[in-house]
């Protein structure tokens, strides 16, 4: 009974610390996101030390079930009318991002003197993004406009191109180490892509048969968490993207489904409860210690990466004939990057556990600089564009 009530204890307390962040989030340029993850910093293990152990517990089944959701409601952001809108922007800007930032950051960790493995492997793992995080600045402010839906589109296609320039540059670090099969990384690869493709079409093929087929409220509530969590949970069992595999799922739904906006609607209402709890916990687990470990290498990939997707946003805006205020904001507002880069990282030292003193502690460490600042910068190009309206504004208006 001990532990239940700590449970209840800690779930009901970080809850309403979701309601002060909301609060905060409103009247000051600081995202939710952001105060979340210092509120958590500060009452996790590295500061005060407040959280109970059982967090650490929960941490990856909250994170999953955050991650399916938020992949879900992404993937519906991808119907056909947005794409004939703006698919352009999206497909030309995600992969200039992508390409370009490998470039960038593979080019300047050798300039400065950093062994080629390591810049690879660092190079691989630069593109990622976090898109929980960004959805959750352009919902919490209601930002509406070209530039949020193509921000939206391209953080939720990102991460796939990213898995794949991983997996080859991976199986190039292995060439140029003489060992291992050159032929599994890229089969591995294409299984997470290819098989969370095949799990997204077919649970969204059902699913959109049963969506507006059966009574609204309640039970669409059951159908849409339900299919959405059997979605992440057999990607998961599976080995390959859950997160992919939950944003077909929505694509699929959104493009193909009777009332296809009802399952949206339902897991948009019921969200933010387990957003609360990922962003605490991701808090509770930052570790400040490795920002100290960082050193000229990682402070030369932070640098090197957010050139990169500078430069990438800036070209691919303008072979899409973008217009300049998104090519110029764009590459600020790409800069969260969370679980997607950690989960490289770790594939990356179980083939090279070499380097794992090196790798590590430079990727988690860019993390918690990233998934701190990086909010508040999408945040401010969300509001250079118009898209949302500054606080003092929204203070001043009359509604």
């Amino acid at each position: 009974m001990h532990t239940v009530a700590i449970t209840l204890i800690t779930l009901g307390g970080l809850l309403l610390l979701g309601l002060v962040t909301d609060l905060l989030g409103r009247h000051t340029p600081m995202p939710r996101v952001t105060l979340l993850l210092i509120f958590g910093f500060l009452i996790g293990p590295s500061a005060l030390d407040l959280l109970p152990s059982i967090g650490e517990e929960w941490f990856q089944a909250v994170a999953n079930m955050a991650l399916v959701m938020v992949g879900f409601l992404l993937g519906g952001k991808l119907t056909l009318t947005s794409l004939r809108h703006h698919g352009r922007f999206v497909m030309w800007i995600s992969i200039a991002a992508v390409v370009s930032t490998v470039i960038v950051v593979f080019l300047g960790l050798i300039f400065i003197g950093v062994p080629l493995i390591i810049a690879l492997l660092l190079a691989g793992i630069a593109p990622a993004t976090d898109p929980a995080a960004t959805a959750d600045v352009i919902h919490e402010k209601g930002a509406k406009g070209l530039f949020a839906e193509t921000l939206l589109g391209i953080v939720a296609i990102d991460d796939a191109w990213g898995l794949i320039v991983f997996s080859l540059l991976l199986t190039a670090a292995q060439v140029v180490c003489g060992g291992g099969s050159t032929v599994e990384p890229l089969i591995t690869a294409a299984w997470e892509v290819g098989g969370a493709i095949l799990i997204g079409l077919g649970l969204g093929i059902p699913m959109a048969y049963i969506t507006g087929r059966i009574q609204p409220g309640e039970p669409t509530q059951a159908e849409a968490l339900g299919i959405v969590f059997l979605c992440g949970g057999i990607a998961l069992w599976l080995d390959v993207s859950f997160l992919l595999a939950s944003m077909v799922l929505g694509c699929v739904v959104a493009n193909t489904a009777r009332h296809h906006t009802r399952p949206f609607h339902e897991i948009e209402g019921i969200e933010w409860p387990f957003m609360i709890l990922f962003f605490a916990l991701a808090g509770a687990s930052l570790q400040i210690k490795t920002l100290y470990q960082i050193g000229l290498l990682g402070s030369g990939y932070v640098v090197f990466r957010a050139i990169g997707r500078f430069v990438g946003v800036w070209s691919g805006g303008i072979a899409s004939r973008a217009e300049s205020e998104m090519r110029r904001w764009m590459g600020m507002a790409l800069m969260p990057q969370a679980g997607v880069a950690l989960g490289m990282a770790l594939v990356a030292i179980q083939r090279f556990p070499n380097y794992a003193d090196v790798i590590l502690p430079t990727v988690i460490a860019s993390t918690v600089l990233f998934e701190i600042v990086g909010p508040i910068l999408t945040r401010i190009a969300l509001i250079k564009v118009g898209d949302i309206r500054p606080p003092d504004d929204v203070e001043n208006s009359p509604h």
